[in-house]
Order: structure tokens, then sequence, then C-alpha cells
């Protein structure tokens, strides 16, 4: 239990007090009083807007109530004071012996400090990247990948049971356009001059070898077949292979799907058939013409009859087609099935989409609505592509991919820390520039070394500590710590905090800001000793203070481990 959850407990109960006393009338509704660090920090260590929040449901004055409350308050042990600020806010000072527990905590914790339960079991589909099979990972599949990736881990510290899933989109026409770049690649393995690829076909290199491994296989029996005879098989044989080097990408990040489903598969199962089914049975579903777009008319457009679902039922801006006036299935379709089955098995659905996908939100979250009643929340992240620089310039494209830069070549060239922690240093719908030369720069500038260098100085202490004391270090005195070290646990008491409320939000980067704070505080702290010998961590002729603050500076480290493992990137030792 973190010190901000035992003081919001023990004012909890406190209030029950207050109400078994008469001084409350009782069963006030108590779900929004909450304890945080005040905004000012010169205000205290913790403020609580109890008063507040209760006065009018109370009857009283928020003031006159603040007081009440504050009497009780200046009773508890951890309390050195209270104030009453404004209208009736209560700050509260705490003795240093809590924030040394605190530390303590840190350290019993461990890998779990900061953990929590907050989840409480539910289960949360998490889908994230879902790129389509037709060749490499590429960098604008890399930012959802990585926010996907950290927000399921962060949701699982926070006690959400997770599943991380991919989709793969392996029906439809650019699947079929996979096979016939495959079969002309196959062709070129047999030893044919293949030209120029034609308009329309996948033109990267990737395909060499999967036309290469099929020649291996079939030898020339469908060189001169009819394409009947061969598309699906080949798509099939191309898809599967694409579907290897994806994941290999997504390894080279660290990213491992508990569950990758398939669109064909969707479709095999009927679970197409079934979802229209239900909604057709509760007149969701019927035949009808969509409204003309809104401006002018395209030359081509005629008022069409297709299968259309009441999504505006549900919140969106129109009524969206499931099936084409031919009986095809329409993207959406499939789609509406497919968010169902993912939430026959999940109390929540949350998918990470790329930005240029905003307009298709209202209507998948109306099929979830619609297909399961409303109970199965679901959400959609947003992330913004990321503009690749080198010293400023675009970074041109990759002529083995064919137009685009991979993820493997990004990751080879910068490492795996670097592209997850630098994925993770803005708002997942903000933009972002990936310049080469500033994600490997040694500074302040750079959070992802700011940070690793605060990891690897405070494992440089244990070695230099053992160097100065071989006889070893007493029992660390956490009194002899002073009002800047205090500073410092106060800081480190905000992770399980942060930890929650990033859960909550979805906003895994919420983590990076705070190491990157708590990095700066670090650096600061330390920075102190070069001016002042006597304030340095190790002093080597005063065991007891080296003793507590290397104990303050591993508790620090361990936070730090923490937060970079919700990341899914490496606390450094060292740094080169």
């Amino acid at each position: 239990m973190s010190i901000f959850v035992f003081i919001a407990s023990a004012l909890d109960g406190l209030l029950s007090d207050m109400e078994e006393a008469g001084e409350l009338p009782a069963g006030l509704d108590r779900r929004a009083v909450t304890v945080e660090p005040p905004r000012d920090a010169s205000h205290g260590d913790m403020a609580t807007n109890a008063a507040m929040v209760l006065a009018k449901p109370a009857g009283t004055n928020p003031r006159a109530l603040a007081e009440q409350i504050a009497s009780r308050i200046r009773e508890m042990p951890e309390v050195a004071a209270v104030d009453i600020a404004g209208p009736g806010f209560i700050n509260m000072r705490l003795v240093p012996h809590a924030w040394e527990g605190e530390l303590l905590a840190v350290h019993a914790q461990g890998a779990d400090y900061g953990r929590s339960a907050k989840g409480a079991g539910l289960r949360v589909n998490v889908e994230y990247v879902s790129a389509n099979p037709t060749g490499p990972m590429h960098m604008g599949h890399c930012r959802g990948a990585v926010v996907g990736d950290a927000l399921a881990t962060l949701l699982e510290f926070a006690g959400y049971a997770v599943t991380r899933e991919y989709y793969i989109n392996d029906a439809g026409a650019q699947v079929q356009t996979l096979g016939r770049s495959a079969h002309l690649r196959y062709r070129e393995a047999l030893g044919e001059a293949i030209g120029e690829i034609p308009e329309g076909y996948y033109p990267g290199d990737y395909l060499v070898p999967i036309g290469q491994a099929l020649a291996a296989e079939f030898g020339d029996r469908y060189v001169a077949a009819p394409e009947s005879a061969w598309l699906d098989l080949f798509r099939e044989k191309a898809v599967a292979a694409m579907m290897d080097m994806i994941r290999a990408d997504l390894a080279l990040l660290g990213i491992h799907h508990d569950v990758f489903a398939s669109e064909a598969a969707v479709q095999r199962a009927g679970r197409v058939d079934a979802a229209f089914a239900r909604l057709e049975s509760e007149g969701l579903i019927y035949k009808g013409v969509l409204e003309p777009p809104k401006g002018e008319l395209p030359d081509d457009w005629e008022p069409t009859e297709m299968t259309l679902f009441r999504a505006t039922e549900f919140g969106d801006d129109s009524d969206r087609p499931v099936r084409k006036s031919d009986g095809g299935l329409t993207y959406f379709g499939t789609d509406l099935a497919y968010h169902a089955q993912k939430a026959e098995s999940a109390d929540m659905l949350i998918d990470i989409w790329g930005a240029d996908h905003a307009g298709t939100v209202k209507r998948i979250k109306a099929a979830v609505a619609a297909l399961t009643g409303g109970k199965v929340p679901f959400d959609v992240k947003l992330v913004q592509m990321v503009r690749l620089l080198r010293d400023g310039e675009p970074v041109k494209m990759s002529k083995r991919a064919g137009n685009f830069v991979t993820l493997a070549d990004v990751v080879k060239e910068v490492g795996k820390d670097v592209v997850r922690f630098t994925m993770l240093t803005r708002k997942a719908d903000a933009q972002m520039d990936f310049d080469f030369a500033k994600v490997v720069e040694a500074s302040k500038d750079n959070p992802v070394f700011y940070v690793q260098y605060a990891h690897a100085r405070i494992a440089s202490l244990g070695r230099r500590a053992a160097e100065a004391f071989p006889d070893g270090l007493p029992e660390p005195d956490l009194s002899r710590l002073g009002a800047e070290e205090l500073g410092l646990i106060r800081q480190l008491a905000n992770f399980p905090r942060v930890v929650e409320a990033a859960a909550a939000a979805r906003e895994p980067h919420r983590i990076a800001f705070f190491l990157y704070d708590l990095a700066a505080d670090f650096h600061g702290w330390w920075n102190m000793g070069n001016d002042h010998p006597e304030r340095r961590v190790i002093v080597p002729d005063d065991a007891a203070i080296t003793a507590a603050r290397l104990f303050l500076s591993t508790g620090i480290g361990q936070v730090i481990r923490n937060g970079l493992a919700l990341m899914g990137v490496t606390a450094l030792e060292e740094m080169g």
C-alpha cells in the first residue's frame, strides 16, 4: 500500500467516524474525494478535496467542514501539519518517518512496487499493429506497435487480464495482389526475365525469397497454369511468409502477440452471417440507399441499394453499408463480425489505430455497442505517423522494401530501447519527429539517454561503495536523510499513482514523462556533490550517511527499472 493509498484510506476511516459521531450525514457518496499532491509543492505534501466534495450534500459550508476534518487529520501520527486553503482545500505535511516508510516499501516490493489491483482481473483485449500482410513492417507501423504493447503491459501491471491480439487482413484485393506478385517472383526464380514490376504489384525485393521458395516447392507446375489454379495457393503461401517476416520484425522490438486472428477465418467460420442475423433480428440491418455525399457529387455517383447497418441509432453520423449492391462484403461488414468475436471473451476492447482511420471510429463503436448490448466498452487510441529525419533532413526510402523505411533497419541502427522509449515520449495522437541523430545524442534533451544515464549512475554507486567501504556498510539510518532526499522520496511515491492514472487514461506515455522528471530530480541531487563533496552519495569518511543515501539511490534505481519495464526498455547498468 503506497503512502497516498494509506492516507486516503485513513481519511476515509476518519470520515466514517464523523458519520458515526453525527458530524456528517450517513451514506454520503465519497467517490469523488481524492488525496493527491497539491499543484504547488510549497503548500504541502498532500491535499484533499473532501470538504469541497461533501459540504453541499452535507448541507454545510466547505470551510467550516474543512475545519472539522482538519482537526481530526491533525491527530494522525503520520501528519506533521494541516492547513486550509481557499474555500476549503485541506493541505497536509507528513512527518519524515512516513516518507522513510515509503522508501522501505520500494525496497521490500522491488519489481512489484507500483503494481496495482485496480483492474480487478477485468479481461481486456488490446489489438494493435494489425498491418496488412503484404510486406515487412515499416516505421508507419512502429509507433502503434510500441504504444499498444506498452499499454498492454501497463494494464497488466495495473491488475487487468490482458490479451494481445493481431488481426490479419488476409481477405480481399490486397492479398490477391500479393499472390500475383509472388507468382511473378516465382517465375523470375525459374529463370524468366520479368522486367519492370507491373503497376499495382508489390515491387519490394522482399518477395524474391518467397518466389524462390515457391519455385523450390512446385517447380514449373504453375508457370503457365491459369490464375484460378494457383492464386489462392500462392496467396496463402505468401501471407504465411509475410506473417513470419512481420513476427520477426516485431520480435526485434520485443513485441509478441497472444492471438493472431484471421479475417479469412472469420468469414469461413460463419461469423459474419451470425452477426448479421443477430442485427437483422433486432431490426438493425435493412436494405436501403445511402444519402449522396455532401458537396459536389462525383460524376460516377448514382443511388445504389445496399445492405445497411443502423449505426445512427448508436451515435454514428450515418448508417453504414455491410454488403455492397452485388452482395459482397464491405470491409466494415467483416470488421463488425470480428469485433463481435473478440467481445465474446473480453470485458473491454481497446484498438490501436493509425490516425488515418479516425473516420471509422464511430461506426465500429456503434457496431460493438449493438452487438454487445452496450455491455463491452470499446476504446480506440489513435496514433499519429512518425516523420523520419537524419540531422533534420527527411530519410530516403528503402530500396529493399520498395517505397518505405523498414522497422528492422531502424531498430538495427539505433537499438530496440531507443526506438521504444522515443515512441513513448509524446502523446500518441501528437505528431512526432524521429531524428536518427537526436535519439542517440548524449544530452539532457534526449529523454532516452537522460533516464538511462540516471540508472547507470545509480548502478555505478554500488560498485564504488564496495571499493570505498570494503568491510561493508551499516544498516541505513534513514533519519540521516535531509530535505532534498525526502523530496526525492516524495517523487518516488507518485509512481503507483502514475501507473493507475496512465492505465485508466490508456496513456503509457505518462510513464516516460514520470521517469524523465524523476531522472532530472536525481541528476540535480547528484550534481550538488560536484561543488560540495559532503553532499555526495558516497562520503568516504561517513559510512552512515553513505548507507542512507545509497539506499535512497538504489530505491530510485528500482523505480526507474520498474517504469522502463512497463515501456519494454532495458535498464542499462553502464553507458558506453
